[in-house]
This record gives structure tokens, C-alpha cells and sequence, in this order.
């Protein structure tokens, strides 16, 4: 789950981090009295998205101007003018691809006075299943830039967990950034708190860019981007609290009152396997055959026929979709579960696409019986292979 950044930066406040001071508004008519409260004389004011990229973002809206959805007043009148601009407008970034995101919400923070901008975050590597530091000098920047153009000035250590923190990750830090002194201390105490935060809150990622230095000698976190596992939200009510939904896929929030692992794509075949390799394969081979997936749906081992009803319900609402491939190999998921939860969803919705279905495994047999009796248009498959050549050509066809 993300948050935004005004969140994270809350997050991080609890801990202790030097963050900026800021309101997070939601209506034009409440920039006034944030910037008041903070007093000025430069004030920034920051589109919400969960994205990146905004301080290059461009909005559709010719009214909204073409500062970006960062932007700097210098008056109150400023923050005002562009509260207005900016609130409600879409902002298209590098990575909300061209639909771009409506901005629901802005936070007004108080400016900075920088001297030197750098990049750290805290991330779950899969490698050495450990929590890793990354580190560099290049702040204010793309990191993926940073890794292709001077990879050199990345730095990246992991921490060990029978030992947690230690004081020579927060000098090591210090060492990659060329921060001595006062500075040095800092970053050690920054390192602590950052990494307290993330297993306190059992974050995935934790990304502060930039990571400043003040011309007053303090660090700072000048901007924070903050994911949390899931999986492990239902120990956090407070972290939970604050999902903006706005943000989401509506399909992909359906999917999770189902417990489905779902992930929409930009493809139009949708998907229906369960099992998260077995999905894998589905999506390659639609693509070896010259075609791609709508959608990425897994309805687990343990699927019911309400699950598979409420997946086919998801899988039919995407207006790309011109047509499905359902997958089934049974084992604890019984064959004939699926196809009962197929036909009560076809029944219920209809069915305006092509739809292949291949089932092999536990009760195979009475769930093709069940297909075939339904009276519904389903093309039948034998095997994996068969079933995405058939389904490429049925939309194809169409």
C-alpha cells in the first residue's frame, strides 16, 4: 500500500526524522490560511499523487498553467493562485503514463534553503533477504537515471538482522554523501530513525529524494515516498486509516474484498488462472502468440464459486477486454468449482467476448460436463497451448 507524501512524512515525524512543515489541503479555498499558519516568506506547494516525478510532470489542463505539480510561491497570493491551477486538474508524469492522475489534494510546506541535495531509501532486497540501504550523491534525480548513467555514484548496503542497526551504517552513509562533522552525526541518528520507522511500520520502501543539506548545516527530508507490506496492514489500524482509494484501481480494490490477486494491464485478453506461476505462463503465451493480457488474476488455491463469480464479475467490467482465458489446473482448487463459479458469473453478467476455458485436474471431467451443459458460447481447450492460439484467434476473429 502507498501513501502519500504528506503522509509518510507524518510517518516519519513520529520517529523523529527532520521532515518540513507543511497542511495538506484539499479544497483551493484552504491555501490561505495554511500559508498564514506557516508564515513564509517561500512557500512550495506539491501535488498529491501516488507517482513520481512531479516537479517535471506536465497537467492536461491548459488552466492549470505548465509549472509542474511542484511549484514555488513566493507570496501568499501565489500559493493561492496555484492551489487553484493545480487541485482537481490531471497531472501527467513520467510514471502515471499519459492518462496522467486527477490531484485531489496538495500539501503546503514551508521552503528550504538548500545547499546540497542528496538520495537515500531503505528497500526489501529479495537477494539477501535483508533491508538495504541505497545511498548517493545524485540527488533530486531519477535513481534509474542515476544506476544507467554514473552507477559508480550509487552506493548500496544491507543490514543484518541479528545485529539491527549499528553506528558504522550511519557512518558509512556519511561517507558515501562526503558528510563530515556535525553532519556526519546527523546522518547517523537520520540512519537509526530510518530504519526504526521501517521495521516499526513494516514498510517495503522507503525512499527519501532529496535528502538535503541546509545552508543553516541541519539535514533534512525534503520529500518522502513511502509503500508498506500488505500483508502486514492488519497490524497496523493506523497505517490503514490512511489508503486513499482515489489512487487505486477500482477493479484492483474489488479484487482485494475477494482476497484475489489482481493487477490490471494495458492488454486485452483477460485472465483467469489460479496459481501465480501457472498466471505467469497464461500472460507469456498470450504474448508468444502475438497478443497481450488484460489483467493478471490468481484466485488461489482455495477459491470458491463466490470468488471465481466475483474474478469473472472484475475480469468482464474492463471495457479493453475483448476477450477471456480462464486456467484452471486443479488440485486443492476443484475443477468443477470453477466452472460452477463460471456459469453463475456469465448468467449474471453476460458474456459479450470470446471465452476459452481450460480445466485439468481434481474433478476435471464434471466441471467440463458442467461447461458443456450450460448452454453458454465457451470454446473449450486441451491443453495451455490450445487454449491461448484459440482465444488469440477468437479476438482476433472478432
Amino acid at each position: 500500500m502507498n501513501v502519500h507524501e504528506y503522509q509518510a512524512k507524518a510517518v516519519l515525524r513520529e520517529f523523529g526524522v527532520p521532515v518540513s512543515y507543511g497542511f495538506p489541503i484539499f479544497k483551493a479555498a484552504e491555501a490561505e490560511r495554511a500559508a498564514e499558519q506557516l508564515g513564509g516568506p517561500i512557500w512550495v506547494v506539491k501535488s498529491q499523487i501516488h507517482a513520481g516525478g512531479r516537479g517535471k510532470g506536465k497537467f492536461m489542463e491548459a488552466s492549470a498553467g505548465d509549472k509542474g505539480g511542484v511549484r514555488l510561491a513566493k507570496s501568499i497570493a501565489e500559493v493561492k493562485q496555484y492551489a487553484g491551477e493545480m487541485l482537481g486538474a490531471t497531472l501527467v508524469t513520467i510514471q502515471t503514463g499519459p492518462a496522467g492522475k486527477q490531484v485531489n489534494r496538495l500539501y503546503i510546506e514551508e521552503g528550504s534553503d538548500i545547499d546540497k541535495e542528496f538520495y537515500l531509501s531503505l528497500l526489501v532486497d529479495r537477494v539477501t533477504s535483508r533491508i538495504s540501504f541505497v545511498v548517493s550523491t545524485e540527488g533530486g534525480m531519477n535513481i534509474e537515471d542515476v544506476a544507467h548513467d554514473t552507477p559508480e555514484k550509487i552506493v548500496s548496503f544491507s543490514i543484518d538482522p541479528a545485529t539491527g542497526i549499528m553506528a558504522h551504517h550511519g557512518r558509512a552513509v556519511a561517507k558515501a554523501l562526503g558528510l563530515k562533522g556535525d553532519l556526519a552525526k546527523q546522518a547517523e541518528s537520520l540512519v537509526a530513525q530510518l530504519y526504526t520507522a521501517f521495521i516499526a511500520k513494516d514498510m517495503e520502501m522507503l525512499e527519501i529524494n532529496p535528502l538535503v543539506v541546509t545552508k543553516q548545516g541541519d539535514l533534512k527530508c525534503l520529500d518522502a515516498k513511502m509503500s508498506f507490506d500488505g500483508n502486514a496492514l492488519y497490524r497496523h489500524i493506523d497505517i490503514q486509516a490512511l489508503r486513499d482509494e482515489t489512487e487505486e484501481d477500482a477493479k484492483e480494490i474489488e479484487a482485494s474484498k475477494y482476497d484475489l490477486n489482481y493487477v490490471t494491464l494495458d492488454g486485452t485478453i483477460g485472465c483467469m488462472v489460479n496459481g501465480a506461476g501457472l498466471a505467469m505462463a497464461t500472460m507469456d503465451i498470450i504474448k508468444l502468440y502475438g497478443m497481450t493480457p488484460a489483467n493478471f488474476l490468481d484466485v488461489g488455491g482455495g477459491a470458491n464459486k463466490e470468488k471465481v463469480t466475483a474474478a469473472f464479475k472484475i475480469i468482464t467490467a474492463d471495457p479493453n477486454v475483448k476477450g477471456i482465458l480462464i486456467n484452471i489446473f486443479g488440485g486443492i482448487m476443484k475443477c468443477d468449482i470453477i466452472a460452477e463459479g463460471v456459469v453463475a458469473a456469465v448468467k449474471e453478467v453476460g458474456l459479450s467476448v470470446p471465452l476459452v476455458v481450460r480445466l485439468e485436474g481434481t474433478n476435471v471431467e464434471a466441471g467440463k460436463k458442467i461447461i458443456q451443459h450450460s448452454g453458454l458460447n465457451v470454446l473449450p481447450a486441451d491443453n495451455l497451448d490450445d487454449a491461448a492460439q484459440k482465444i488469440v484467434n477468437a479476438v482476433k476473429k472478432g
